[in-house]
């Protein structure tokens, strides 16, 4: 369960739900203190980073993980990280630091963190911001995975015969789509080949003509891709579902402006427990339901989970 679903300082009553323009955009709209209090007055309290390494039973290969996190009041802002690409004087200069400063960042997860912190703080994820809630059971850590893939998955609105493009590999969401039928092609900047030996692609803007609907991780914001990726769908109309860890409160303010739909989870994330937990759905114009979907409406690292 987050620990991030609350607001410590009360927010201004009327907040402008607009979606942004763009990713730069919104920064400046909290800049200007449109959404909520303003950022100069709001410190980060903790700064911290998660590692982990990962080989699932009859899973083939491991991965790494790397997440960094900042805490305000009782929000959790979190952006993914190539391991070890973050030194410890970049966590150690977010402690005490106002959020506006943050936002200024030369590093673009530091920003994409205090972004999702901020926004996590002036509007959780409740229903009352749009967002439905999905339980997820207890279990491994791979029947955890398998239990958000299923749920990330459902939020696809595609025909029989339509490509999805995924945009960094997680195994557990092409096993869901493959259990459906759903022809995929996938996408990492590591590269590789996925458990099924497929051979993985590095440029997904390169893809994205072949492909009738993208699925994409929130780490997007981290590697700055995300803009193209949104500037194509609302060019083209082609669905952008995003499953985010890194900036969960960030991408449901795309609604309505190139995402489609989103599937938050926010720290801290379903690998750290092998409890219940919950994530949380925003869909644009789909009827969600907090427990069981019937699945797409089509008749029948984030990193490699």
């Amino acid at each position: 369960m987050s620990a991030a679903i609350g607001s410590g300082a009360a927010a201004p009553a009327v907040q402008d739900r607009t979606a942004p323009a763009s990713y730069d955009d919104l920064v400046n709209l909290v800049l200007a203190g449109r959404l909520g209090p303003d950022p100069r007055a709001l410190r980060i309290a903790v700064a911290f980073t998660t590692s982990q390494v990962v080989r699932h039973d009859g899973r083939r290969g491991g991965y790494r993980n790397e997440v960094l996190s900042l805490r305000l009041d009782r929000a959790v802002g979190s952006c993914a990280v190539e391991p070890g690409a973050l030194s410890a004087g970049a966590v150690d200069d977010c402690v005490g630091a106002d959020v506006a400063r943050l936002l200024e960042h030369p590093l673009a997860p530091v920003r994409v963190a205090a972004l999702d912190a901020y926004l996590m703080h002036v509007a959780p994820h409740t229903p009352e911001n749009g967002a439905l809630p999905r339980p997820l059971p207890a279990g491994s850590s791979l029947e955890k995975s398998r239990a958000r893939a299923k749920a990330v998955v459902e939020l696809l609105d595609v025909r029989p015969g339509q490509t999805v493009l995924v945009v960094g590999v997680v195994n557990s969401l092409l096993e869901a789509l493959r259990s459906r039928g759903i022809p995929y092609i996938p996408c990492d900047l590591k590269g590789g080949r996925t458990e099924w030996g497929e051979p993985i692609v590095t440029d997904a803007l390169a893809e994205l003509d072949r492909c009738d609907a993208v699925l994409a991780s929130g780490m997007t914001l981290g590697n700055e891709s995300f803009e193209p990726l949104r500037e194509h769908a609302l060019r083209t109309g082609r669905q952008l579902v995003m499953f985010a860890q890194t900036g969960s409160a960030v991408l449901p303010r795309f609604l309505g402006a190139g995402v489609s739909a989103v599937c938050a989870e926010p720290y801290p994330f379903f690998w750290l427990d092998g409890g219940p937990g919950v994530i949380h759905r925003y869909g644009q114009g789909q009827e969600l339901r907090s427990g069981d979907v019937s699945g797409p409406r089509d008749d029948r690292s984030e990193a490699a989970l």
